[in-house]
């Protein structure tokens, strides 16, 4: 367990070193500096911006010595196109390190980023696992959201906006050398934004805990973090300033996707990438909405994939459909806009995910399309 600290903490089966405590992103100049940090690219986004978060980082590197450089244009599920307007500024400010404040999308391209900087050719060409040959730049991932878990992750999750195809490129080079947690960036957080990751946290903890590639490292993150999100999802949306809530729940996030890292997720995201790409529903709700109808499906027969997290499986899909309408989600995929006239697509689409293939209950098209059909 990560306790408040100025200091750099490392987990059992996690190769990220934590700082953890409220103000810690005025310890990221220091932190920077410790690391050889001398001509450091920054990536972030608008909102970040305006909530005046990348100043206060900008200035804390200032004061150390760090000359930076700042990519404020990463969009929401960052595309390849938003990284190669990040590389372009790395490489014209001949960057030695690389920082990524924001949610998973300024992460996320923050890695893809370095991918390109230190290994040359597309982001196509990483799709997969361990494809980067040579060594990348130190980084250091900040969180603004408690919700994907990217710096506690290997991979970047890149999209082509042609195809649409999200790109999962997994390398252990890619993981974040430091992940500052600092719950006071959470506060600044709009209710929507907060609401959707949250749910995006539970559903890393629930289904790293069903998966079947899970272990008892990542069973232990799984059960961690889940503790932590169920008991303090409610409490933080209703009071955002219950600092303890926000800290409960940055740092469950934070554990599920250290749970990720040493596991995989399973159907209801293999169900979300589709609804996000065909109907643009935020990925934290479509996840949301997927999981109560996944958590059933794999819990038929007697089975019970998720018993590390409760004794019941039909009451956490209750629980699930529960924190949906605390978080004003609408918990059908009509609610949503989707047509069960592309089911069949969007289930063909599914099949294809990587995720679905870890999933406790074997899934190809046909139950995918069901699992879609009981949520409409």
């Amino acid at each position: 367990m990560i306790h408040p600290s100025p200091e750099p903490q490392s987990l059992p089966g996690s190769r990220i070193r934590v700082i953890f405590h409220p103000g810690a992103l005025d310890d990221l100049g220091p932190t920077a500096k410790r690391e050889s940090a001398t001509r450091a690219l920054l990536v972030s986004d608008p909102g970040i911006v305006e909530a005046g978060h990348v100043e206060r980082a900008m200035r804390s590197l200032y004061k150390a010595g760090i000359l930076t450089r700042l990519y404020d244009g990463v969009g929401e599920n960052p595309t390849t196109e938003h990284v190669a307007r990040g590389l372009a500024i790395a490489k014209k400010f001949e960057v030695n390190f690389i920082i990524g404040l924001g949610g998973g999308s300024s992460m996320d391209c923050a890695k893809g980023i370095n991918f390109l900087l230190t290994n040359g050719g597309k982001i196509e060409d990483y799709w997969g696992v361990n494809k980067a040959a040579l060594p990348m730049l130190p980084l250091i991932a900040i969180p603004t959201t408690a919700g994907t878990g990217s710096e506690a992750q290997s991979a970047a999750l890149i999209t082509d906006p042609e195809t649409h195809n999200k790109m999962a490129c997994w390398d252990e080079k890619a993981a974040a050398r430091i992940a500052i947690l600092d719950p006071d960036l959470t506060a600044t957080v709009p209710h929507a934004v907060a609401a959707a990751t949250g749910i995006d946290a539970i559903s890393h903890a629930v289904e790293t805990a069903g998966c079947v590639k899970r272990n008892d490292v990542s069973r232990a993150f799984s059960r961690e973090a889940w503790a932590l999100l169920s008991s303090a999802f409610v409490r933080a949306l209703e009071d955002p300033a219950d600092a303890a809530a926000r800290e409960k729940m940055l740092l469950g996030a934070h554990l599920a996707g250290c749970a990720i890292e040493n596991s995989m997720l399973g159907a209801a995201h293999a169900c979300a990438n589709p609804l996000t790409a065909r109907y643009n529903i935020v990925h934290g709700h479509a996840v949301g909405v997927m999981l109560p109808h996944v958590v059933r499906f794999n819990s038929q027969n007697g089975h019970h994939p998720y018993a590390d997290l409760v004794e019941d499986p039909h009451a956490l899909a209750a629980q699930l459909t529960h924190f949906l309408a605390a978080a004003d989600i609408p918990a059908t995929l009509g609610a949503h806009g989707v047509k069960e006239s592309s089911l069949d697509d969007m289930a063909d689409m599914a099949a294809k995910q990587w995720t679905a293939t870890f999933n406790p209950r074997k899934v190809g098209v046909e139950e995918l399309r069901s699992l879609y059909q009981s949520a409409l």
